[in-house]
């Protein structure tokens, strides 16, 4: 009796030893439980200034078309062809021998004319002294009067196509009009040109460059009505400064100032055109080039920031979700205003409260979270954590 009786005891502790080892691993896999955790950063507080952003084309505020003023045989070609040229540098040259050969004649004719006058003066001054004895007319005497007049208005006619055959040599001589860049010469030696016909070439300026834009009426409106209300400097005592950078450049490296608005909108596009002028002594903007320019458009002035990333939108509401005490997660409405690279002015967050800005599918309002801290660049991206002290290398 006593064999079976410890072989059922001895299968019973068995049986009981294989159920606690089951149990014991479902107990440890089950989980610990514990708020989610969320990456958070504090609201900041920072002095901003308003911008709008557009996209602009630079222009040269002078562009020429130099034309010949006379016609003639080309003669010379005096620059090279994509060159930097200064006010009254030669540019080209048309025969100037039939307009010497004009000025010499007009010379001739001047002095014909003046000797025609003193001849006239002369017999009136002799005329006149006939007068006392009656030995000359009154009708001489008008006469005479008369051709003296006529040799005076000779002088001035012959002087004035004198001047206007010195002129016509002086356009022989084809000079820059401004400082500038000249483009190809569309014209060789030995062709015949005549006034105003064809383009020699043009040149463009080069020591300042204008970049014009289209800003919407709603900007304008906005920029109209914070002038007003002395938000902003006027245009006639303080031009708003302005930000250009090209295409293959980062941010806005070059900075201007407005130099013109138009007087009105375009109905079509519902657009007004704006101008900024910017120094160009180094030549380093071309006419023609897109740029993209930033318009400061507000006086500094205190904000509350938050990354953009952290604003939801609930139905017609903007929201960001706030840890407040003991980690509960708050939804609160905001009102955004301008951005400002990756982050967002804001109304409705005081600064240094904790906002959720990674993990936001995980925070539920009214639940817990575990915060876990975050700084953020200029972008509004978290930067890394920096490595533990004693990692080893």
């Amino acid at each position: 009796m006593a064999g079976p009786f410890f072989e059922r005891k001895s299968v019973s502790g068995a049986l009981l030893a294989l159920t606690l080892a089951a149990c014991g691993p479902q107990q440890q896999q089950q989980p610990q439980g514990g708020p989610p955790p969320v990456s958070v950063a504090p609201a900041l507080q920072r002095e901003v200034q308003e911008f709008d952003e557009f996209t602009a084309r630079l222009e040269a505020p002078d562009t020429v078309e130099i034309r010949a003023r006379v016609a003639g045989t080309l003669d010379k070609v005096h620059f090279r062809e994509g060159q930097l040229v200064k006010k009254g540098d030669p540019l080209f040259t048309i025969d100037p021998r039939p307009f010497a050969a004009e000025v010499a004649r007009a010379e001739a004719q001047v002095a014909a004319a003046r000797t025609a006058a003193d001849l006239s003066k002369s017999d009136l001054g002799r005329a006149e002294k006939l007068v006392a004895i009656q030995g000359v007319s009154q009708q001489e005497i008008d006469q005479l009067k008369s051709a003296v007049r006529n040799g005076d208005a000779n002088i001035k006619a012959a002087e004035a196509a004198l001047v206007q055959a010195r002129l016509n040599l002086e356009f022989t001589q084809v000079k820059a009009p401004v400082t500038g860049r000249s483009s190809r010469a569309n014209v060789t030696p030995g062709n015949l040109v005549t006034i105003g016909d064809p383009v020699l070439t043009t040149i463009v300026s080069s020591d300042r460059v204008y970049a014009y834009f289209d800003a919407s009426e709603a900007t304008f409106l906005k920029y109209v009505q914070a002038t007003r209300a002395g938000n902003m400097p006027s245009q006639r005592t303080q031009p708003n400064k302005v930000l250009l950078g090209l295409a293959n450049e980062q941010g806005y490296p070059h900075e201007g100032r407005m130099d013109f608005v138009d007087n009105r909108l375009n109905p079509a596009t519902a657009s007004i055109r704006g101008r900024a002028v910017f120094d160009n002594k180094d030549g380093y903007f071309t006419p023609g080039l897109f740029a993209r320019v930033k318009l400061v458009g507000s006086g500094a002035y205190n904000a509350v920031l938050v990354p953009e990333r952290a604003i939801s939108t609930d139905q017609s509401r903007k929201l960001v979700l706030i840890v407040g005490p003991n980690n509960i997660v708050q939804p609160r409405p905001v009102k955004p205003g301008a951005q400002f690279d990756g982050f967002r002015a804001v109304e409705g967050v005081k600064p240094g409260e904790l906002v959720i800005v990674d993990g936001l599918q995980h925070a539920m309002p009214g639940a817990p979270v575990t915060p876990q801290t975050v700084k953020l660049d200029d972008k509004g991206h978290a930067l890394p954590a920096p490595p533990a002290a004693g990692a080893s290398k």
